[in-house]
Formats: structure tokens, C-alpha cells, sequence
């Protein structure tokens, strides 16, 4: 090799007004949510041991730093070789940042000059690759972005942006500690740079640094530690083979799935406290398990009641039980069962903390029956925690809820059926939640695209099923297809055609958004009604196109289809067809909506 430079850069040294290129053959970006939520609460945490109120910016020269581990690159093009995830990722927080900042009606220089440049007046990205252009342009400007045939790095950068947009907390980093954050990310936020010459003495670099030498995981050392403790050899070698044997299954379809069972199951069995979220706290049990987990389990071996080989021993056996649940409910997330279907739907709306959750009330004895009940009244409490947040626009992500879901995790853990019953029905009084006062106020935005689609699929599946249809939710939410289904909007936008009943373009923005006045169609249809008044609408509505809550709104749909009035009559809804749609008509789809609600996501299971 020729010459090899390494040395440390912050942020800023790396990105001000400096161009990267990542050449095609390189993998694409393929961050999913989880890795944003560890890394989002990884850096305000960090960030938030050195802030105290009242600090000026230039007291952020003297916070501590955090080290994102080290960035390869070659040649003049500044090629990056490994590292690629981790840049695209900062770039898209700082995009968020620098969106926010404009909110605030301000602008920080430097944290644009890390996103792009500008030479001979044309702007580009300081991450320069071709085909994602387009998509970081609309990022950048907050606008909307149409990923359905974009390539995989373009549709996960644009979902990983909008986790962003829920994930950061933005009542931990508030407006006016925004800029010290800023500061900070840039100049305490440091990478080990290392350039070769070459890019083939570049890729030399990346191998020698991830295939030589012996780099062992927080598991291998877990492994090693729990095994060492155990004094009968033969037991040792065949719980070591069991262990194994597991790891394989766990890694099967996640490099890192492993990992993530054991932090999941060590919070969900184990762990007894949790860092405080405010300035200064110290890591407490939950959040240093997110870390090296396997120090934790050392130095916390008599809080897990590991005290004699016998208790090693049980503790491996644990671990393949508890392993066996875990990837029953990776099942379950990817593949649509009746008798799991809450742990699906859950899981297509992205709670990610949902294995946590449903480990908490497993006992190491529980047979599979057992399991799996427990597994589906706990599912079910989420799906009903996200419906109660998301109604009442309360965010979802990570920082926000993993508290509420900590103190959940605890009271519900080794429960028998009986006590789960209770304790969740406990839960759901104290999320005080009521559709009648929560539906009327829901609106799509940015925020609550996701869970209206979910929720609309959700109804739609709902009324399917019981006039005799299969049910077509896996459908209406899958997004890898050539016309997936869409968000419609019955009422177009053109505010100029309304403003007899609309008193100013807010007032017409509220209506068309509300939930009451959505439903899911095809993407080409939805399209293709873009500029069409109401009557040619629902035409599409009532044809073979639409779907039976689309059709509702036509008088077809009352008139030979016993089982519909049948399904309608038995719950008393109030659905009846509209020759108009208007402020009227979207309030009483909404009150339909309410009734549909309490039908879909009725609690009565935890009182049975």
C-alpha cells in the first residue's frame, strides 16, 4: 500500500464544505428506524450530561465529546469506503436541525455548509450521489416525496428522515438549547479519518480492519462469562451447544438480531431502573443494557440472582426459552396470523420496543398456550397505546414513550393471565382515552400519515371480515408493490372551487385532512381523481376500484347487500350514502368513524 493517513475530525472538519462521492457498487443505505432511536438517544444523552441550564454557546467548548467510531476514504473523489451509513444518517439529522431552526424563524451557516455547498451559484449535496438527489432536495425543503419506485438507499433515507422527524425529543432538546446542540454536534461529534491514495489501498484498510484480529461481541463475551461460572464440564459443553445453536436462529435474518434479543430480554426480565430525562442524570439499568450488556449482566450477577453454577446454568436455559418466544414474535411482526395479528400490526406501524414489552410477562415455565395468550393481550394493549397517542397527535418515538413503556415492562412482568388482565385494564383507564373527543381533532400530517393509513386499513379490513370478505389489510399497508393503496382524499384540493362553504383556506385545509374525510385507494386511481369534483369521486368510490368504506358513501352499497345491512344493523352504525360532501357530511363520517373505533379497538379482552 501506498501512503495511509489517519487522524481525528470532528463533524465539521469532516463536512463543511466538503463533497463525498459512494460509488455504485457499494451497499445501499440500509439504517432501519431502530439504529435511528439508538443513535438519536446515544447523542442527546451525551449531550445532556454536559448541558446545564443557563450555559452560554461557548460553554459547549468545554462539554464532553462522543466518538461515532472511525470513516474510510480514497482518493481525490473523497470515495467513501466505510462509514457511508453513518454520514448519510448525520446528514439527515442535521437536515431535521436545520429545518427546525428555520421554523424558529432562524438560520445557523455552518450547519448548511455541512449539507451542501454552493459553486458557480449551483447548490449539491456534500454527499454526492446521483440517484438521491431529488429525494434529499424534498427532505431538505420538508416537502413531500413519492418513494414508490425509488431504489432501496432513496426509500430508506426517506423513512429513516421522517423517524427522525418523530424520534428526536423535542422536549428533552427544546428551542432554546437547539443551537448548543447544534454546536455541539458539530465540534464534539468526532470520527477517526483514515485516507489512502487509493481506492484499492482503501479497500485494504476496510478488510484488515473487520477481518483480522479478534473483535468480540457484547454476546461472545456474555457467552464466555456465563459458561465460565459453570462447573460440570459435560453441562458446559452442552449448554455452550444450545447457545450456538440459538445464536444461528437469531442471526438468521438480522447480523445484529442476537443483540437485540438479549438487550430486549435482559430490560424486559431484569432491569429495575431507568436514567431520569433531564440534564445531568446518570445511565441507570435500561440504558446501560442498550450498551455492553454483558458488563451489566456481570456486574449486576446477584440483582439477576446469579450466585452458584446451578444459577449459570439456569440462566442459559432461560435464555433459550425466552429466545424461542423472541423469535415467535420476529414471526409473527413479519407474517400476517389471525391468532398474532395484534403483534402484526403493531409491528407495520414500527414500535419498536414491542419485543421488550411482550417478553415482560413470560415466565420461564409457561407452556406455549400460555405464551401465546399472554403474547396477544399484550399486543393488544399496544395496538390500543398507539391509537390513543396518535389520535390525540402525541408522539410515538423512542424518547418519548420508552418511560411510560419501562414502567409498563415492570408492572406486567412474570404475570399470571389473570394479573396481566388487570394490570393492562389498570393501563388502559390511565390512557383516558375517548374516540368521541380524540377522532374529531385528527388530521393527516406528516407526523400522522403512518398510523391514519394504518388506521383506515385497520376499518376497512374490519368491515371486510364481518360482511364475509378476507380481509385485505396485508394489502392496504404494503408499500413494495407497482399501485400500492394510498391516502384519498375525498375532497380535492382546490379551495378556489369551495369558498362558498369555506370561510378561508385554513378552515378548508382542517376539513379535507380530518380523518373523517379519508379513505384508501389504489395509488393509480387516487391519482387519477386528483382535479375531480366529489360526483365523478365516488363513481370510482362504488365501482369494482374502491373498497366496501369507499363504497359506503354511494347508495349501491344499500341495496342488495344483505350482509352489509346485516353487519350495519347489528352495531347500530350510522353509515348512509352522500350525494354531496361537505363540512356536514365530514363531521358525521367522522361520528361513523368513532362508532367504528370502539368496535375495531374494543377492550373488553382484559375484562373477560
Amino acid at each position: 500500500m501506498k501512503k495511509i493517513e489517519g487522524s481525528p475530525k470532528n463533524l465539521k472538519q469532516l463536512l463543511q464544505n466538503t463533497k463525498y462521492s459512494i460509488h455504485y457498487y457499494q451497499r445501499e443505505y440500509m439504517w432501519q428506524r431502530k439504529h435511528i432511536e439508538e443513535l438519536i438517544d446515544d447523542l442527546t444523552t451525551e449531550f445532556l450530561e454536559s448541558y446545564k441550564e443557563g450555559d452560554e454557546r461557548q460553554d459547549v467548548q468545554d462539554y464532553g465529546a462522543y466518538f461515532m467510531g472511525s470513516i474510510v476514504l480514497a482518493g481525490r473523489e473523497n470515495a467513501i469506503i466505510d462509514g457511508q451509513q453513518r454520514f448519510s444518517t448525520l446528514t439527515l439529522l442535521l437536515i431535521y436541525l436545520n429545518n427546525r431552526i428555520k421554523n424558529m424563524g432562524k438560520s445557523y451557516r455552518l450547519i448548511e455548509e455541512m449539507i451542501y455547498s454552493e459553486s458557480y451559484g449551483k447548490e449539491s449535496f456534500n454527499i454526492d450521489v446521483d440517484d438521491r438527489q431529488d429525494c434529499m432536495r424534498a427532505i431538505f425543503h420538508n416537502e413531500p416525496y413519492d418513494i414508490t419506485d425509488a431504489n432501496e438507499s432513496v426509500k430508506n433515507l426517506y423513512g429513516r428522515f421522517n423517524d427522525i422527524k418523530e424520534i428526536f425529543p423535542e422536549d428533552s432538546i427544546t428551542d432554546d438549547m437547539l443551537l448548543h446542540f447544534c454546536d455541539w454536534l458539530a465540534n464534539k461529534v468526532f470520527f477517526i479519518e483514515i485516507v489512502a491514495t487509493t481506492e484499492q489501498d482503501a479497500h485494504k484498510v476496510f478488510v484488515t480492519m473487520n477481518d483480522r484480529g479478534l473483535s468480540l461481541t457484547s454476546t461472545e463475551m456474555l457467552k464466555g462469562y456465563l459458561l465460565s461460572e459453570i462447573k460440570n464440564d459435560k453441562k458446559r459443553e452442552e449448554l455452550n451447544n444450545i447457545w450456538k445453536d440459538k445464536i444461528l436462529q437469531l442471526r438468521k435474518d438480522n447480523d445484529d438480531g442476537d443483540e437485540t434479543f438479549i438487550k430486549a430480554w435482559l430490560r424486559s426480565q431484569y432491569a429495575e431502573s431507568i436514567r431520569e430525562s433531564k440534564a445531568g442524570a446518570v445511565n441507570k439499568d435500561f440504558d446501560i443494557i442498550g450498551g455492553p450488556f454483558h458488563k451489566w449482566v456481570r456486574d449486576e450477577r446477584s440483582k439477576i440472582g446469579l450466585n452458584t453454577s446451578e444459577d449459570f446454568e439456569l440462566f442459559i436455559k432461560k435464555f433459550d426459552k425466552y429466545s424461542d418466544v423472541y423469535l415467535k414474535i420476529k414471526r409473527a411482526e413479519k407474517t400476517f396470523f389471525k391468532n398474532t395479528q395484534y403483534v402484526y400490526y403493531n409491528a407495520k406501524v414500527d414500535f419498536t420496543l414491542q419485543s421488550q414489552v411482550l417478553l415482560a410477562p413470560i415466565c420461564y415455565d409457561d407452556d406455549w398456550n400460555t405464551v401465546g395468550e399472554k403474547m396477544n393481550l399484550t399486543a393488544r394493549f399496544i395496538d390500543l397505546y398507539i391509537l390513543s397517542r396518535f389520535t390525540y397527535h402525541k408522539r410515538l418515538g423512542y424518547n418519548y414513550i420508552k418511560n411510560y413503556i419501562f414502567r409498563l415492562t415492570k408492572d406486567i412482568r412474570q404475570c399470571s393471565i389473570d394479573e396481566l388482565k388487570e394490570k393492562l385494564n389498570e393501563y388502559y383507564i390511565g390512557l383516558s382515552f375517548d374516540p368521541a373527543h380524540a377522532l374529531p381533532g385528527l388530521h393527516l400530517t406528516s407526523s400522522t400519515r403512518r398510523y391514519i393509513k394504518h388506521m383506515l386499513a385497520r376499518i376497512t379490513s374490519f368491515i371486510e371480515e364481518e360482511t364475509g370478505v378476507a380481509s385485505n389489510y396485508v394489502h392496504y399497508m404494503d408499500t413494495n408493490t407497482k399501485n400500492p393503496f394510498e391516502i384519498e382524499h375525498i375532497i380535492s384540493d382546490h379551495y378556489e372551487w369551495f369558498t362558498k362553504e369555506y370561510d378561508n383556506q385554513d378552515e378548508f385545509k382542517y376539513y379535507r385532512n380530518n380523518i373523517g374525510a379519508l379513505l384508501l385507494l389504489h395509488k393509480s386511481i387516487n391519482a387519477s381523481l386528483n382535479d375531480s369534483k366529489y360526483p365523478k369521486k365516488l363513481k370510482k368510490y362504488c365501482s369494482n376500484e374502491g373498497n366496501i368504506y369507499s363504497e359506503s358513501l354511494g347508495e349501491q352499497a344499500y341495496k342488495n347487500n344483505p350482509k352489509f345491512i346485516r353487519f350495519m344493523n347489528k352495531h347500530e352504525l350510522s353509515f348512509k350514502p352522500y350525494d354531496t360532501f361537505g363540512k356536514d357530511e365530514i363531521m358525521e363520517r367522522n361520528d361513523l368513524l368513532v362508532q367504528l373505533v370502539n368496535l375495531v379497538w374494543n377492550p373488553d379482552m382484559f375484562r373477560e
